[in-house]
């Protein structure tokens, strides 16, 4: 218990510290302090956790089924959103200073190009003032030594005294418009960007580098937000579009040439629930439906919620068809939604429910299910015993289990093929690489032993109706007979 309340506390805090992070980067550093965006960014950073653990304990808590609705859609939403905005701007710490050193660069070119060489245009005013005195002086008629120009006023050339007394009074001049300016430029400047004009980052305006890093921050944080929102926007449309067919070629030792070509057509974690209902399970009903398949195997995790509120959206299950009939078997979203409420739903819809029992398939084979690993909290689980232990190990036997790790188990009891689901595929890019640390095959075909193993990513999503790097599908598994 201690343990579990120790992980829970390293979560949430986990979770907190990303949600500061993401407002640190995509509102306080964009928006101006006390202004109308940085409040509601504040609100929505606050509101859409919120909505979040609305989402994950809603369904559990009993809420009403509404009530699961109206906040499923944000909250699951955000928690894609919340992973990749976040891995976006971690991206972005990367290229935050090259972006500034880039703009430093700039403008270091810009100072330098408009910069005019010296000349006597960029003389002093004094200077330009002592040569129209000279000129002027120039210009009035000269006496000879010891004579007066008739009419004229006798004036003495200025001492060098004075001369140096009107450079100063020019210069001064000069010096108080700079000033003047400099303080209209001071004021102008918006209290956010800096305000003083104190020198900083080799002699920069203190204004001029704040507005350097908010333009920085603007640029990152904008591609970050436009980077996460079309990547859940695509894998959004990815799953309402529904899952694409795929098709395999599993060869058989022990399969006869009868069998050889026979279809099943392979659907797991179909996630009806708040967000996935009726129109989901119906796309799907016509995707199998129009593979014609031999048989159907719906492999775990149809549904999360009760049969109460989830019993309409898979109705349209029982419109399938196939030469064999369908069949289902538990997952462990089951045991969270009322598995035996589910296997009597599914069996009235014209599903046949193989809990841990085997049928033998006219083509020549024999065909197995196990309960989830998760029914065992409920004194049910797989028996493995129970639905392969007499068989006739001469036929070949394609067993129905939800989770791949029960994959060592099938090898013991001599199963030829093992049909799985649970994975997702990971869904959300990186999750795959979780995935595959808890699972011996996260996605498709591979051998263990003598028996092989194909696992589907799914027809559905938990949790965020969004899948990246892994679409769903919905796999036709064709097999093949060594003796053909």
């Amino acid at each position: 218990m201690v343990v579990l309340l120790l992980v829970l506390v390293a979560v949430l805090a986990l979770l907190g510290g990303v949600h500061w992070y993401v407002w640190r980067r995509l509102v306080r550093d964009v928006t101006a302090r006390g202004g109308l965006a940085r409040r509601l960014g504040t609100v929505a950073a606050v509101a859409l956790p919120l909505l979040s653990v609305a989402a994950l304990v809603s369904a559990r808590a009993g809420a009403p089924f509404r009530l699961q609705q109206a906040v499923a859609w944000p909250g699951y939403l955000w928690l894609a959103l919340l992973l990749y905005v976040t891995l976006a701007l971690l991206v972005g710490e990367a290229v935050r200073p090259l972006l500034r050193r880039w703009l430093e660069r700039r403008a270091a070119a810009s100072e330098a190009a408009a910069a005019a060489p010296p000349s006597e245009a960029g003389e002093s005013r004094a200077q330009a003032g002592s040569r129209r005195a000279v000129a002027s002086g120039a210009g009035t008629p000269t006496a000879a030594a010891g004579q007066e120009a008739p009419g004229a006023v006798l004036t003495e050339p200025a001492t060098a005294s004075e001369a140096t007394a009107s450079e100063a009074t020019a210069s001064e001049a000069a010096t108080s418009e700079a000033t003047a300016s400099e303080a209209t430029a001071s004021e102008a400047t918006p209290p956010e960007a800096g305000g003083a004009s104190q020198a900083v980052d080799g002699g920069a305006p203190e204004a001029t580098v704040v507005s350097r890093r908010l333009f920085v921050s603007r640029v990152v944080g904008g591609a970050a937000a436009a980077a996460a929102v079309g990547t859940v926007g695509y894998g959004t449309y990815g799953v309402l579009r529904g899952p694409r067919v795929k098709r395999v070629t599993v060869p058989l030792a022990k399969l006869p040439r009868s069998a050889h070509g026979y279809r099943i057509a392979v659907v797991s974690d179909i996630h009806l629930g708040p967000v996935l209902g009726r129109a989901h399970s119906q796309r799907i009903v016509d995707s199998i439906n129009a593979t014609q398949p031999d048989l159907v195997a719906v492999v775990g995790d149809l549904v999360d919620g009760t049969v109460e509120d989830l019993g309409s959206a898979a109705e349209p299950l029982a419109r399938l068809r196939a030469r064999h009939g369908s069949f289902f078997v538990t997952g462990n979203h089951e045991y969270f939604s009322g598995a035996d409420a589910w296997v009597d739903h599914v069996r009235d819809l014209g599903l046949r429910p193989l809990r841990n029992a085997r049928t033998e398939i006219a083509a020549g084979f024999d065909l197995a299910g196990v309960d989830d690993i998760a029914g065992e909290s409920e004194g049910q689980g797989p028996d493995f015993a129970g639905a392969l232990g007499d068989r006739d190990r001469a036929r070949a036997a394609v067993l129905l289990a939800h989770q791949p790790v029960v994959i060592h188990d099938a090898v013991r009891h001599g199963v030829d093929l093992q049909l799985s689901g649970h994975t997702h595929g990971g869904q959300l890019w990186p999750g795959n690489f979780l995935a595959d640390l808890a699972n011996p095959t996260v996605a498709g075909l591979e051998r263990y032993g003598d028996t092989q193993l194909y696992v589907s990513r799914g027809a559905g999503a938990w949790g965020p109706p969004v899948r990246v790097g892994a679409p769903s599908d919905i796999t036709v598994v064709q097999l093949a007979s060594r003796q053909a």
